[in-house]
Parts: structure tokens; sequence; C-alpha cells
């Protein structure tokens, strides 16, 4: 044994669950898991437990979405598949009855994203923390794992203050998305050190850069359920529809963070900013209002699309259009110009936000190696992965936070169901 080996004295506790991290998937996993003659044991980096969930929805928790679960499949890329079992196994309304029973009500707002009534994401941690100490888990914070080993007898998970040994190991250690939170991407080097395959991560449900980008000073305009496509190397990649913010560098919002999964450095970005219509049927719209438009200030006729003053100014100087002229008298171009701007404005990207502003992961433990019924590995044994993870990354409105949950629960009914057979 090395000396650097040798301050460790591995704990020889049978039937132990160790979990490596303490957010929402670690904590849920460990209550459901704990039970008579299990000792559960949860290693948490940072201070103190689920930093990335107090800060999540700005505070307040957007802990899930409303509506039949079955429609929460599609709101994972291509990817929705694979959690069927686990959404299945525990819904949103199952989540939301765990808390209501807890004395913690949830409320649906419009547009159908769920928060606790209280509007604060303390009190959901709160709530899981009781659950965990009523049910004897073993929170330990301030103690990251640096290693894990797998032996004959099961795990060696080290800290740097002890080696604990382990029959059936949970890897949930987040992402690599708001490192500061402790989502370091810690477990995907736990998960290739005990031969589980990862494919390469990167920011997700984050904002987009925009080269030569012309609306700096109009941040903080928003548009509703507007079209927005990606193209890369002039072919179509993705259409989405969604709410769109301008920001100060460039696009943000639901509809932006959704779609950044499919965005890339270089791709150009059309946006139609009229609501719930096609290009061509928006680019006819803006023509027949000039059109018909006569002495009318072009301003007038452009603002009553319902787009924004501002905004429509700037188009207008971007289009080489003086800011009082009238209809009458635009020119062909500037009336084209005008119309593809409305209906199919250019962006190019420079870059996507990086990890320490994107609210999720895109990549992390692959899906082929771990069972979907179970969230157990298909190539280690005992060995369960849960929350973000794994390859999985959702739309913003609660969606992650239900993926963690469910992943975290169809794990330990099934580490439930492995310790009863014993």
């Amino acid at each position: 044994m090395s000396s650097g080996e040798a301050r460790y004295t591995v704990g020889a506790v049978s039937d132990t669950i160790v979990i490596i991290g303490g957010g929402p998937a670690g904590l849920f996993c460990a209550l459901q898991a704990a039970g008579a003659g299990k000792k559960v044991i949860v290693f948490e980096k940072k201070a103190g437990p689920a930093k990335k969930l107090l800060i999540a929805g700005s505070g307040q928790c957007n802990i899930t979405h409303d509506g039949e679960i079955a429609g929460f499949l599609s709101h994972y890329g291509d990817h929705g598949a694979f959690l069927r079992s686990a959404l299945m196994n525990f819904t949103n309304r199952d989540l939301i009855a765990f808390f209501a029973e807890r004395g913690l009500p949830m409320k649906a707002e419009p547009g159908g994203k769920v928060f606790p009534e209280t509007r604060k994401s303390a009190d959901v941690l709160a709530v899981l923390l009781s659950e965990c100490a009523g049910r004897g888990v073993d929170i330990r914070s301030g103690e990251p794992v640096v290693a894990v080993e797998r032996d004959r007898e099961g795990f060696i998970v080290r800290t740097e203050r002890e080696a604990v040994r382990a029959d059936l190991l949970v890897i949930a250690t987040g992402g690599a998305s708001y490192p500061a939170t402790g989502s370091t991407g810690d477990g995907y080097a736990f998960a290739r050190s005990l031969g589980q395959p990862v494919t390469e991560v990167a920011p997700a449900l984050t904002p987009v850069y925009v080269q030569d980008y012309p609306f700096a000073d109009l941040a903080g305009i928003s548009f509703e359920n507007i079209g927005i496509a990606v193209y890369r190397d002039g072919k179509l990649v993705r259409r989405h529809t969604g709410d769109l913010l301008l920001t100060h560098t460039g696009l943000s919002g639901p509809g932006i963070l959704d779609l950044s999964r499919s965005i890339l450095a270089g791709d150009t970005l059309r946006v139609t900013f009229l609501p719930e219509a096609k290009a061509e049927t928006v680019r006819k719209r803006v023509l027949d209002a000039v059109a018909a438009g006569g002495s009318r200030q072009a301003k007038t006729a452009l603002c009553d699309l319902a787009l924004p003053e501002r905004f429509v100014r700037r188009l207008l100087d971007l289009a080489g259009v003086e800011p009082g002229a009238s209809c009458a008298h635009l020119k062909k171009n500037a009336r084209t110009a005008l119309a593809t701007f409305v209906a199919e404005f250019p962006f190019t990207v420079a870059r996507l936000g990086g990890f320490a502003e994107a609210m999720a992961t895109r990549g992390g433990v692959a899906l082929t190696g771990v069972n979907q019924k179970t969230m157990a590995s298909k190539v280690v044994p005992n060995l369960y992965f849960v929350g973000e993870v794994l390859d999985i990354d959702g739309d913003t409105g609660g969606y992650n936070l239900q993926a963690a949950f469910s992943t975290a629960a169809l794990a330990a009914r099934h580490i439930a169901g492995l310790r009863a057979s014993r």
C-alpha cells in the first residue's frame, strides 16, 4: 500500500447503499431506497445539499409541468422514449402528491409550469431533507468523492476523509451546468473509471450569442409563440415554435433555450416575428399591409401587426427607410427587405452560452449502457445512474426536474426489490 493510501480504512458495513450527489435525484433516491436493515449514505461535495435546486426557477422551483405524463415524452429531444418507464412509474401527479401530502402543495400556472405554492425552492429541499432524516439517510455534506472502485465484494467509494464499502452504488452527480453549485461533471469520470460508456457533453438550455447582432439596445423585448428555424450549410436542420427574448448579446427565452440542443456555432437562425404563422404567410401579410397603407407611415402599418414600436423602428433603419416615410413612398427593395425581416430575420450564431449559464447538460452517461426499466447499468452489476448525469436533457418548464425525480424513484424501486428478495 502506498503512503497516499495508508490513511484509508475501508468501512466493512454490509448491505450499504452509497449515493454520490445530494441533489434532488440523489436525495429522492435515498429516501425512497431507505428502510429497515439498509444503510444509505449520500456523499455531497458542497457544504450543503441541492445547491442547484435552490436556484431553480430563480429560486421559485418550477418542479414539473401540468398535463398528461404521456405528453412529456416529446420534451426530451430524441431521448424521450428512454424515459417512458421512469415517467410512467412516477408521474407528475405522483410528484405533486408526494409534496402535498407533506404539507407543501403545488400550483400549476397558466402555460403549465408547476411551482410550490410558497414559490420557494428552499421549501422543496426542506421536505426532501426531512424525509431523509426520518428514514435514517446519512447525508455527508462537504465530503466530495474522489474515486470509485469495484472489486468482488462491491464498490469502494473514496473521499478525502475515508473509504466506504458499498454493495450498491448510485451515481447522481448531475451534469456540468452551473458548476458553482457543484455540478462539475464528476459523475462522468466515475462512470468511465468503472467501464461505463459516456457520450460527449455540451451545454443545453443555453442562450445564443449572435454575430453582428443589431438589437443590443432592444434587450428585454420579447415575442410569444413565434417560429424559429435552424439552418446549417444552407439546409434546414430543425423548426421550433416558442417564446423568444432579445438580450444585449443575442437571443434567449424558452423557445431558444429549448432549441439550443440543435444549434451549433456558424448556424443561421431564421426567426418569424409574428406568432403562429408560416414565413410565407407573414411575408404576404407585411407586403399587403404596406401596399394598403397609402399615405400612412410605414412604422404605423407595421406596428398594427402587433410588433413592438422600438423593434419596428430598428427594422426600418436596417431596411434604409426614413422613420417618417409613408407606405406609398417605399421602394420595392425596401418593401421586400421589411417583409423578409419580419418573416425570416437571419441571425448568424457566433457561439452558444457555456456551462456557467446553461440550465442543463447535453450528453452524459450513454443510455445504451443503462436499463431504462431499472436505471441499472448494463455493464456493471449493482450500479445505477439517476438524474442529469444521464444523457438526457429536457425542455424548460419543469421537465428536467421531473426526469430527476422519476429516474430516482425507478432506481429506488428496483433497489428495494433486490433487497427484499435477499
